[in-house]
Parts: structure tokens; C-alpha cells; sequence
């Protein structure tokens, strides 16, 4: 028998995130081996009226046609995908990987024009700008090591956040989506953090089940030369497979002139990816209650209750400050106690401190007011 919260995450994936309507072509990406989830998304979507369609990933055969791959056959990879994506109306992307460290030995540059060549125009253009989507992990043993927790342990956490009342949460961001609208400057603090910027004009975009789940952020984005001063990074994060740790950021009107972590050098060669990586696309704030510590895993942990994540590179366009680049990397700064705390300030009203929404109209996004 198929276990009930698995039934209730594909209702809520078709039904809530991306809406099937009738005769709507949904693209299904699963990477990885778990077949319950998706034989139950593939169901819900045929309730629906829609049309399925599925793609089956794994992420070591993807390593190994990335590590014998050319410029030219990355560039015919991306027309051949870009075609089908072209004809879809929804897409849900299920992640289920056995370990995230799969693409941590392909050559950087290998890299690069996956990035470039691929993901950029199959998802960034046509996917994410074009299509109803959504994208979630799937939990794994491997996802249960990164928490450092056990496996059912993992299961039940990851339902108590997947499963959660976004539309209830949809409801509380109002506040927060709408002061961010009319704000013009932020000010943000903590342990080495001392970072001013702009967001004045760009708006605000909720974030409560549509796009990811879990989820539970509001973004916009800064004024892109308005970014002075510096960020420190709390949270460990993973690109293309390699670990990344301790980032620090120094900005100066708007870019980053000095970037440092345990792999600066790397982290460096990303950032001079184009010349769009160098500045920030996205300006978030995270608030799901049940996500607490970071995983290494993004979807999880720009979420973090207490948390902002300050993004390098594409902007998105419903919050567009014009940035344009091949990387899109969120970057996560928690700001509860056990983190060295910190406060946000708007247009210098302190909003939130130590993780907690000080204004009244902001608290019911306080952990209390959403579980």
C-alpha cells in the first residue's frame, strides 16, 4: 500500500503547484530510482485531464556523457531538449540522487558550458520563464547523511515540511510581499555582515508551494550597482558537486571585488564565469518553520526559518534588476541566535532580529504562527 503522504505530496504538486488544467502537457523529471512518488504524480496528472510525460535522469550516466561531451554535442543537447520543453505547459522536477557529490570531478569548464549551453536556455529561459513548474527533493538515505540524522527520522521531516499549508502560508506573506515593495533600502547585520543596498522599484514575489517545494521565502532583488559592503556566508553550500564554506563577500557599488572561502580559487573561477556573476540577481528572505539547519542542499536550505540567501549571477524576471549570467547560486546567511544572529533594517525600521519578525504585521511568518 502506498504510504498516504506520498498520495497527499502529488495532490498537492499537481493540483496546488503547478495546476494541471486539462490537456496540458506535464513534463516529468525524475533523477534518481524512487518510482512511488512518481507513478502518483503521474496519476494525479491523468485525474486531471493532463498529458504525462516522463524523463528518467541518473545523475552517473549524466556525469559520464558531461566528462566525453563537446562544445558542439552540448549545444545540439540543448536544441533537442529545448524543442520538447517548447511543448510543455507544466514541468515537475523530482530529485532523488543518490549522492550530490556526482558532479564534483567534471572539469570546470565542462561545467561551464553546461551551464551555458544547456541549462541556461532549456531551464532558465524556457522552463522557468515560460512554463508552470515545480521542483523538489525526494528523500534518500543519502539526503538523511547530509542532516545527519537516520532515514525514517529524514522521512518524517521532510513530509512535515513538503506537506505543510502553503496555502495558509501563501496568506501570511502578503505583509512582507508588499512592505518589500514599497522599501527602499536594506540594511543588513550580523557577524561580519555589514551590507547596504537598494531594492526600490524591483518588487516582491511570494514563494509558498508554487515554484519549490518545501518552500517559504518572499525575493526581490537589489538596485544592481546599489550592493556596498560585505556578507559572510553560515551556511555550507554545494555547486556542481563541490563543497563550498565560510564565503565572504566584498561589494562596491554593486560587485563583488573580493570574494574568499575555503576554496577561494574556485570560487573565483565561477565568479568569473561573464561578467553578470560578479553581481547579485536575487534578495530573499526564508521562513519555513520546520526547516531549522542547513543540509547542503538548497531547496531545503534558502527555506531556513531565520535565513536570507544573496544570489550571484541571473536575475529572475519577475524581479528584474537587470542581471544577466549562466550561474544562479543562493547563497544562505542564518540569522537565528545559534548562528551569531543579525537584524534586517528597511529603509532603517528594523523588521526582523535574530531570525524573529519584530513588526506586528509581519509576525504570523514567525515560526509559532505557520506550523
Amino acid at each position: 500500500m502506498r504510504d498516504p503522504r506520498i498520495q497527499k505530496l502529488a495532490e498537492n504538486l499537481v493540483g496546488y503547484s503547478v495546476d494541471v488544467q486539462p490537456g496540458e502537457n506535464v513534463l516529468v523529471e525524475m533523477i534518481g530510482d524512487e518510482r512511488d512518488l512518481l507513478k502518483a504524480v503521474i496519476e494525479e496528472i491523468g485525474k486531471k485531464g493532463g498529458n504525462a510525460f516522463v524523463e528518467l535522469t541518473d545523475k552517473t550516466v549524466q556525469r559520464t556523457q558531461l566528462m566525453n561531451a563537446t562544445e558542439e554535442g552540448i549545444k545540439a543537447w540543448a536544441e533537442y531538449d529545448l524543442v520538447r520543453m517548447k511543448m510543455m505547459d507544466c514541468y515537475i522536477g523530482i530529485r532523488a540522487g543518490a549522492n550530490v557529490n556526482d558532479m564534483s570531478d567534471v572539469p570546470e569548464d565542462k561545467m561551464k558550458l553546461y551551464n551555458s549551453l544547456y541549462s541556461h536556455p532549456v531551464h532558465s529561459e524556457q522552463r522557468v520563464k515560460r512554463t508552470k513548474w515545480v521542483v523538489l527533493r525526494y528523500p534518500n538515505a543519502s539526503m538523511a547523511q547530509l542532516a545527519n540524522v537516520s532515514t525514517e527520522a529524514f522521512e518524517d521531516f521532510y513530509f512535515d515540511v513538503c506537506n505543510l499549508d502553503y496555502a495558509k502560508m501563501d496568506r501570511a506573506q502578503d505583509a512582507l510581499a508588499d512592505l518589500m515593495k514599497r522599501t527602499d533600502k536594506v540594511r543588513i547585520t550580523g557577524p561580519g555582515t555589514e551590507l547596504s543596498f537598494s531594492i526600490k522599484g524591483i518588487g516582491a514575489e511570494k514563494c509558498s508551494g508554487q515554484k519549490n517545494i518545501p518552500d517559504g521565502e518572499v525575493y526581490s532583488a537589489p538596485v544592481r550597482d546599489s550592493v556596498n559592503g560585505t556578507i559572510s556566508y553560515n551556511a555550507a553550500t554545494l555547486y556542481n558537486g563541490v563543497t563550498f564554506e565560510n564565503i565572504k563577500f566584498r561589494f562596491e557599488n554593486g560587485k563583488i571585488v573580493e570574494a574568499t572561502s575555503n576554496d577561494t580559487k574556485r570560487l573565483n573561477d565561477i565568479l568569473d564565469s561573464d561578467e553578470g556573476a560578479r553581481h547579485i540577481g536575487e534578495f530573499a528572505i526564508g521562513f519555513n518553520p520546520y526547516i531549522l539547519h542547513p543540509m547542503k542542499d538548497i531547496l531545503f536550505d534558502e527555506k531556513i526559518a531565520g535565513s536570507l540567501h544573496f544570489t550571484p549571477g541571473q536575475a529572475y524576471e519577475d524581479t528584474d534588476n537587470g542581471n544577466r549570467s549562466s550561474i544562479h547560486w543562493d547563497l544562505v546567511l542564518i540569522q537565528r541566535p545559534e548562528y551569531g544572529g543579525g537584524e534586517i533594517y528597511f529603509d532603517d525600521v528594523l523588521i526582523r532580529k535574530d531570525g524573529i519578525f519584530v513588526l506586528p504585521e509581519l509576525e504570523g511568518l514567525n515560526p509559532e504562527n505557520l506550523k
